[in-house]
């Protein structure tokens, strides 16, 4: 028989494609993973996401090419806290390991043979002076000389590029004002940058899967408060900690997410970006907004959020006592310290059936994906209890759910105890999800 269980992959990817067309993404690369066989299967993905109208920034570094280079005319480079100092002398190296390197991914990214994924693609690559930079200085009586840092990013110059389909490829080298050439932290580059675009995301490479914790199990997803304390607490190290760190700033600075994916597994910027479970490390921004579970001095600001909503008839009226007793069952949407939306379940454990209610968002918050988020967050939590179909009793946004994968089913179709309680007189339509996909 003809395999086709592919389609249900492809046919299922539509909607992240539609997501992620027209964004911004910023992948970093280390110079390690250009030289890594996979290296040409990461090529191949970049082509597919240019394709897909995905507006791409490619930031590389060139730390083991300027190893190599620096070691081949017999120079050994110092270090100071994990920082190459560039000397006067050792700069056309640089320069020149660089140069080498981007001519290398330039050459990579116009391939077209009729038999590999790049036939047709015709990608256009285009760079220049968009990173402004400074010198490090002096730290700890140590000139680090040549050795720089990101002072400004030309973001209005690099979006005029994406706008016209280029991909943009940046080095890891910055310009001062005085003319001057510096050798920055790829990483750095990388993270300024998407704060700069405000990218929605960055993606960024390495050799492991992604963070792990003390026991070596991959962290999936963490907050920026949750980074931070892996951080000062040690539990992430050495370049681990870099990339981490560099994540943490990203989305500090505006940046919706940062991955951390693995540059050696095939199809792991695909998976991360197209799978709901992802393939790598997930870091998200926890100050400013965050869909989080509700905790008691929450409600005061549920009730307020739902008050009109009861006023109204589309939700059920809930008293400050029964917030009080199931409190645990909600999760909300809060920015800046205030309640912009919510949602609660509740689960029925016999039929493997939970029902998605008390719904809302705030009116000036709404069209900002914040329904969509939480929808997701009670989803997460329903396969968390073994729920395999999600229901809704809703008046008046049957077409809001409907797009969203639920359809419309018969009230005999609730589970027994919520069918006893149901209210006639409200006439709510039923509409159901699945939550276990079937192949």
């Amino acid at each position: 028989m003809k395999d086709t269980g592919w389609l249900h992959g492809f046919r299922h990817s539509s909607p992240y494609i539609n997501a992620h067309r027209g964004r911004t993404l910023v992948l970093t690369l280390g110079g390690e993973a250009l030289e890594y066989d996979n290296f040409i299967n990461i090529i191949h993905d970049i082509t597919l996401l240019s394709s897909l109208g995905v507006r791409l920034v490619l930031v590389v570094g060139a730390r083991p090419q300027i190893q190599a280079r620096l070691a081949n005319a017999g120079i050994t480079s110092d270090f100071h806290k994990g920082l190459r100092i560039t000397r006067e002398d050792h700069l056309p190296l640089v320069l020149e390991a660089i140069g080498a390197m981007r001519i290398q991914l330039e050459s990579q990214l116009s391939m077209g043979l009729v038999n590999s994924p790049m036939h047709g693609a015709r990608i256009r690559v285009s760079g220049g002076n968009f990173v402004t930079a400074r010198p490090v200085g002096v730290l700890d009586g140590i000139d680090h000389e040549y050795t720089g840092r990101v002072r400004r990013v030309d973001a209005a110059g690099i979006q005029s590029l994406l706008e016209l389909g280029h991909i943009v490829l940046l080095p890891p080298l910055g310009f001062s004002p005085t003319g001057d050439a510096f050798n920055l932290s790829y990483e750095d580059v990388g993270s300024q940058v998407a704060a700069a675009l405000q990218a929605e995301k960055l993606i960024i490479f390495t050799d492991q899967a992604g963070i792990t914790d003390a026991a070596g199990n991959l962290i999936r997803e963490m907050t920026i408060g949750q980074a931070a304390g892996l951080l000062r607490q040690g539990e992430v190290a050495g370049h681990g900690a870099d990339l981490l760190h560099a994540a943490c700033t990203a989305c500090s600075r505006g940046v919706r997410r940062a991955h951390i994916i693995s540059y050696s597994e095939d199809g792991a910027l695909l998976e991360e970006l197209f799978t709901r479970d992802g393939a790598g490390t997930l870091v998200s921004d926890d100050n400013y907004e965050q869909i989080r579970p509700a905790r008691v001095e929450d409600i005061g600001g549920i009730l307020e959020l739902i008050q009109p909503l009861e006023e109204q008839g589309i939700l059920v009226r809930r008293s400050r006592d029964m917030l009080e007793t199931e409190v645990d069952r909600f999760v909300v949407a809060e920015r800046d310290g205030t309640i912009v939306g919510c949602a609660a379940l509740y689960s029925y454990p016999d039929e493997q059936a939970g029902e998605l209610s008390c719904f809302a968002v705030d009116s000036s918050y709404r069209r900002g994906g914040r329904g969509d988020a939480l929808l997701l967050a009670i989803e997460k939590l329903a396969r968390s209890q073994g729920v395999e179909r999600l229901f809704v009793l809703t008046t008046q946004t049957e077409h809001w759910f409907r797009e969203r994968g639920f359809e419309p089913s018969a009230v005999q179709s609730l589970p027994g105890p919520k069918l006893a309680s149901y209210n006639t007189q409200r006439n709510s339509k039923v509409f159901v999800k699945a939550l276990i996909e079937s192949v």
